[in-house]
């Protein structure tokens, strides 16, 4: 089945795809590590653990999505590859929920979240997180993992960090400003 859908529609879809996708990576790079970390020491012991392999299942998981990604060599189906939904899956049923949704309610759900102050904050919390770990984690651990994962991880773990950031300013008392959106339809 092609679909056949206009400009506007198009950008709106394209718009809530990439909000889906940046969400996905935050909640994929926050559980992954801690997921990863505790099935390796249940299965394997602390003897197999090391920062190159974290530092890789958090990128991987963040990006992932995908089952044929095999980080590891632990069985088919572990709770890291349960875990694995991050920002090609939420993408992917992003896509699937828009692309066949009413023009209309999608534009109304841009919008809603295109004013969100929480997923606003919440993205920049993460964004600056995101930016801080890729510096940091490469100066901090420089010989003890490979240079790609060291910042790619260290990317993961700063967005998953912002993310843990924004949500205990909230729950601590400082919650985003709530924003009165009134949507006006054009008449057709």
């Amino acid at each position: 089945m092609i679909l056949n859908l206009s400009v506007a529609h198009s950008a709106d879809m394209e718009y809530l795809v990439r909000q889906s996708m940046n969400t996905g990576y935050q909640w994929a790079s926050a559980l992954v590590p801690p997921a990863y970390i505790a099935y390796i020491i249940s299965r394997r012991g602390k003897g197999d653990l090391s920062l190159n392999r974290v530092l890789r299942a958090t990128w991987a998981g963040g990006l992932a999505g995908v089952s044929d990604i095999n980080f590891h060599y632990y069985g088919p189906q572990t709770p890291v590859q349960i875990l694995r939904t991050g920002a090609a899956a939420a993408g992917g049923g992003a896509y699937l929920r828009y692309a066949y949704a009413n023009e209309q309610t999608v534009r109304t759900k841009r919008i809603e979240t295109l004013y969100d102050v929480d997923n606003l904050r919440r993205n920049d919390h993460s964004t600056i997180g995101g930016i801080l770990g890729a510096v940091l984690t490469p100066a901090l651990f420089w010989k003890r993992a490979n240079v790609a994962h060291l910042i790619l991880g260290g990317a993961g773990l700063g967005a998953a960090g912002g993310l843990l950031a924004h949500y205990t300013r909230t729950v601590s008392g400082d919650p985003p400003a709530d924003v009165e959106l009134v949507i006006v339809s054009s008449p057709e």
